[in-house]
């Protein structure tokens, strides 16, 4: 860090959030809110002389509450830039100033009580979003005793009591007397691998870290005795292993099982752990100075000044663990499906140091190779606005999960502005508008119908129509191919960018032409790559099942089904499935079905929007 504050192409803007980022891929402007510091950093020289006599007493974060600061403080001793900080919440000088003192003190007269908050506008070509992770709080699920035992602690708070910078000069204390606890246990997986009560995934560094611990321990006191209960211990990485037999050749005991109960003797506050060794089958009992939580991983919950957060102004989306979600696991693992927008760290998933400094080393080339083409080379798959169709009825710009729309600038033009730069080319905008006034590139409405009419031509009842979107069902019929799975081969699949391009018309075709069936399918709502696209989807579907019924056509010859890239054998059972539901569909049923569309399809005559008098707002 502070190479990079004294790196000369470098800005690096303290105590700060974004609050807004607007435009697209090389043309972004951020708003940044800079908070007052109240502190002048250029002129502070971290003499001190304002926290001396400053007369406001709170833990101190930094380390973990085991000590104290000042209202006036230096963060860390590491802090770029290296300048003292005024805690407004609990200094005495404001509203009014009934303190003062460290303005009194301070020689260089750096603290300034009325610097407010000032907001950067900056123009930048690419954004990197590492907002990292936050450890998580055993708190809510106290079953080990962390609310109500001091020498329970998390392994967070353990780093901070055995590093050399720590409360108590890297010498391992314990907080209740302060004396070296002989008897250290650590329990592993709190509060990951938990659906119940945590998170369901593994956290990646929770185990090495506890074997890191327990050497270090070792190291500095070889006469302790330490225990270890875990599930299992996860030593993937170079030189894990390794550093996991020195720990069990340094004589610490791990035990297979996690505790069922901590409870502490009220005499001599050692702490009391009962659990089931599931490698011998007994229960047993271990009485200990010191149990340290190894708490697992989760998703940091960053908000903006008003009440966006980070991932909805960037319009990122979310894996089901809640980590940002990238635009491709293998081919981008660090592009965000937004262009333009990278990740570095744990912000996409739990990952160690390592890794992290390798991602963020492969976000820097990315967004390098971005800000040094000059141009941007886009796929020709795009969306595009035929003006004489279009009504003004903003419908597009409410739909586009990239902000790929702007609304119409008055001056210019009465049209919506098609940003191609910023397009993704999922379609939503084409499935939803009520005008046909908007054309997608290589997957035109003509392109698909006229795929329809090829698949129906000949033995119709055969076959099932179905739309697959082109990142998760297509890829997952790939990989039930490659994984030799078999199923019927009365699919027909139509492939397209995402589900949320399969308009209502392209069903009602498909029933027209005498399709039994259909099947509409996407990515999982948290794995579409394309945001919120599948959201659309489920509306637009849900629409025709309601119309089916009014029409009297049986709901279940629709189908919507969410299939993931990975889910090949999820592809082959579903596919089973349609198939034992079209062999109880009849070619009367399906006649009747084309009878009643030839008389009246929902929606069929497509309103043409008039060129000379535009609608104000969207049609009911």
């Amino acid at each position: 860090m502070m190479d990079a504050g004294r790196h000369p192409r470098i800005q690096l803007l303290v105590n700060s959030e974004v609050e807004d980022i607007t435009g697209f891929v090389g043309n972004y402007r951020a708003a940044v809110r800079q908070h007052a510091q109240y502190v002048d950093a250029s002129e502070c020289t971290s003499c001190g002389d304002c926290g001396d006599v400053c007369p406001v007493v709170v833990p101190d974060e930094y380390q973990q509450g085991f000590s104290s600061r000042r209202a006036i403080y230096l963060p860390f001793p590491q802090a770029v830039p290296a300048s003292y900080y005024l805690d407004a919440d609990n200094c005495l000088g404001f509203n009014p100033i009934a303190c003062g003192k460290c303005f009194e003190a301070c020689e260089k007269k750096c603290i300034d009580f009325d610097v407010r908050d000032e907001v950067l506008d900056l123009e930048v070509g690419a954004v990197i979003v590492a907002t990292g992770m936050e450890p998580y709080d055993p708190r809510p699920y106290d079953e080990y005793g962390y609310t109500r035992f001091e020498n329970v602690i998390t392994s967070m708070e353990f780093e901070r009591l055995i590093c050399a910078g720590g409360p108590t000069a890297g010498e391992l204390k314990r907080p209740t007397d302060g004396a070296i606890p002989q008897r250290i246990g650590f329990i592993q997986c709190v509060g990951s691998r938990s659906p119940n009560r945590g998170v369901p995934y593994c956290s990646n560094i929770c185990c090495m870290n506890t074997v890191k611990q327990t050497l270090q321990i070792a190291e500095h006191y070889p006469e302790s005795q330490q225990k270890v209960f875990y599930i299992d211990i996860r030593a993937f990485g170079k030189g894990f292993e390794d550093m996991y037999r020195r720990s069990r050749e340094e004589g610490v005991d791990y035990v297979r099982g996690l505790p069922g109960s901590v409870e502490e003797d009220p005499q001599t506050r050692d702490l009391v752990i009962h659990v089931e060794n599931t490698l011998t089958g007994k229960r047993e009992e271990h009485r200990l100075d010191m149990l340290v939580l190894a708490t697992g991983l989760v998703p940091r919950k960053l908000n903006g000044s008003g009440t966006r957060s980070v991932d909805e102004i960037l319009s990122l989306s979310h894996t089901s663990d809640g980590f940002l979600m990238e635009a491709h696991p293998k081919l981008k693992p660090v592009d965000a499906p937004t262009r333009g927008v990278y990740f570095a760290g744990c912000a996409e998933a739990p990952k160690d140091v390592k890794d992290s400094v390798t991602q963020a080393g492969a976000a820097a080339s990315r967004a390098g190779n971005l800000l040094g083409a000059g141009q941007v080379r886009i796929e020709a798959i795009t969306a595009r606005l035929v003006e004489d169709l279009c009504a003004q009825c903003k419908i597009c710009a409410n739909v586009c999960p990239f902000n790929a729309v702007v609304e119409a600038n008055k001056k210019q033009s009465i049209y919506p502005d098609f940003i191609e730069a910023a397009c993704a080319g999922c379609g939503t905008c084409a499935a939803e508008c009520p005008f046909d006034a908007i054309v997608m590139r290589h997957f035109e409405d003509a392109q698909i119908t006229a795929q329809i009419d090829a698949i129906l031509a000949d033995d119709a009842m055969s076959k099932i129509v179905a739309f697959a979107c082109n990142w998760c069902s297509y890829a997952g019929g790939d990989t039930a191919g490659t994984s030799r799975l078999q199923y019927p081969p009365a699919i027909r699949l139509i492939r397209t960018m995402c589900s949320g391009r399969v308009d209502q018309k392209f069903i009602w075709h498909a029933f027209e032409q005498g399709a039994p069936m259909v099947l509409v399918s996407g990515c999982h709502f948290s794995d579409c790559h394309y945001i919120d696209a599948v959201t659309w989807t489920q509306r637009r579907v849900e629409k025709v099942w309601t119309q089916m019924e009014k029409l009297g056509i049986r709901p279940e010859r629709l189908q919507l089904e969410w299939i993931s890239a990975a889910e090949g054998q999820k592809f082959a059972r579903v596919m089973r499935e349609l198939d034992i539901m079209l062999r109880s569909i009849s070619e009367q049923e399906v006649a009747e079905t084309v009878e009643i569309l030839k008389k009246k399809r929902p929606g069929a005559p497509k309103i043409v929007a008039p060129t000379a008098q535009p609608l104000a707002s969207a049609p009911a």
